[in-house]
């Protein structure tokens, strides 16, 4: 059987070894884990009783839905879970497939199951990119059991699959690698005999360049590595260093120490240079990070920080554009997310800037470390039990919104802070509005 987009691959009966890949094949597909025991990360999918173990030891028959970055193992966990019993393997591409490739891939399973007993798993990469129609053509499937669904994608399913396929299918999310857990990948790959079989030796600086180079992406480490070895292999050193690591994936990111001093440096530039309003040099610190592989989520938590720290209520709308830039980062990823977070630096860089609010809660924490925490105004207490009222709790009470103005004279802080300003807007950008409005508000309510 042979459509366009689709191949089939047999695999062998459970506790069978899969066949090794040629010689030839890509490093990455020559070290690919052949039993569970040799898949690296995810311990919290395949520790004892954890849902994905089971499924692969215990030949549970339930559809899967895979979700998490490059390189974390998805295809792997796919072919393993075909593996159990006699199953057949079946893998789309949701780039170049379409129904007419599902139903042929239905019908041929249901001949499998009236003729042979045998049940077929069908692995669809990328299935976000698959449209409505095409994930509504294998509801019936699914459902039957027809075939058993193991889905991967790198967005979060409850966005980019529809909620009947979601239901019948259970949601694993996986989670990029761990520095250990690429330092063992490439470990293995230098000794093992399907990988480089110990024909050169891997430097401890060109280990860690590459551990960071990967960004918890095991192909693109043991790609990177093949490339570096490849590189050695043609001269008559055997030995990968930084330099061989350099000259292989031509990007000088291995000079960014996310560990080291580099890390904070630039972390701090991009920062200095967004709070001294130049977008421009923000963008080139933020292209640096993003080229040496640092986590977006790291870099998406400081704009966040940042956009209530030095720009604050001069402009309102720079914390939710750094939220905003941080739901991108979780629910897309790179490398599209880059391009969110490039708009909120730009943003927050060319926004008015004010440290009023982070002055102002400081203060106020400042002063009630020290003690200044007087009683809470009784009109201000809790009136709604039996016996507030007795002890003029919410006696006197004013509600502002029984005036027209909708605000009125009212003492809200203890007594011992009456007349104390924590908030003192800058006069830039919205804050200057604003700190004509507090103003007039503080002498309504103060009744100055």
């Amino acid at each position: 059987m042979s459509t366009d987009g689709l191949f089939e691959l047999e695999e062998p009966a459970s506790g069978q070894e899969a066949e090794p890949a040629r010689a030839t094949a890509p490093l990455a597909v020559r070290m690919r884990p052949r039993v569970l025991d040799e898949v690296v990360g995810q311990q919290h999918l395949l520790r004892p009783g954890a849902p994905l173990r089971r499924l692969v030891e215990g030949g549970a028959a339930a559809s899967v839905l895979l979700y998490g970055p490059p390189g974390t193992g998805k295809t792997t966990i796919a072919r393993l879970l075909a593996g159990v019993g006699e199953r057949h393997f079946v893998a789309l591409s949701a780039l170049s497939s379409g129904v007419k490739e599902l139903r042929a891939v239905i019908d041929d399973a249901r001949r499998r199951r009236d003729y042979r007993g045998q049940q077929t798993v069908l692995f669809i990469d990328e299935v976000h990119r698959f449209s409505k129609t095409q994930q509504d053509a294998l509801l019936g499937a699914v459902e039957d059991r027809l075939v058993l669904l193991v889905a991967a994608t790198t967005e979060n399913p409850s966005f980019s699959v529809v909620s009947p396929l979601l239901s019948r299918s259970l949601v694993l999310q996986l989670q990029s690698l761990t520095d250990d857990d690429v330092r063992e990948l490439l470990r293995r790959a230098v000794a093992d005999q399907r990988g480089l079989d110990g024909a050169v030796e891997l430097a401890k600086e060109a280990e860690e360049a590459l551990i960071r180079l990967s960004a918890g992406d095991a192909r693109r480490a043991l790609t990177a590595l093949e490339a570096a070895a490849d590189g050695v292999l043609g001269t008559d050193a055997t030995t990968i260093d930084v330099p061989a690591v350099e000259r292989a994936v031509t990007e000088a990111t291995v000079r960014y120490d996310r560990a080291g001093d580099q890390h904070y440096d630039v972390i701090s530039a991009f920062i200095k240079s967004i709070r001294g309003s130049d977008p421009d040099a923000a963008l080139h610190y933020l292209a640096r990070m993003l080229v040496a592989g640092e986590d977006p989520r790291f870099i998406a938590r400081r704009l966040m920080i940042h956009a209530s720290e030095d720009v604050g209520l001069a402009d309102p709308t720079a914390l939710q554009a750094a939220t905003a830039a941080a739901q991108v980062v979780q629910l897309v990823g790179l490398p599209e997310c880059r391009l969110a977070l490039a708009q909120a630096t730009v943003h927050l860089a060319t926004a008015p800037k004010s440290n009023a609010v982070i002055v102002g809660i400081d203060e106020a924490m400042a002063d009630v470390r020290n003690g200044a925490v007087g009683a809470v105004p009784p009109h201000l207490r809790d009136g709604h039990y039996a016996g507030a009222e007795k002890l003029g709790n919410a006696v006197g009470y004013r509600y502002p919104h029984k005036v027209a103005e909708g605000v009125l004279a009212q003492q809200y802080p203890p007594d011992s802070l009456v007349g104390k300003d924590y908030y003192r807007p800058s006069p830039h950008g919205g804050e200057r509005v604003l700190g004509e409005r507090l103003v007039k508000l503080r002498k309504a309510v103060r009744g100055g």
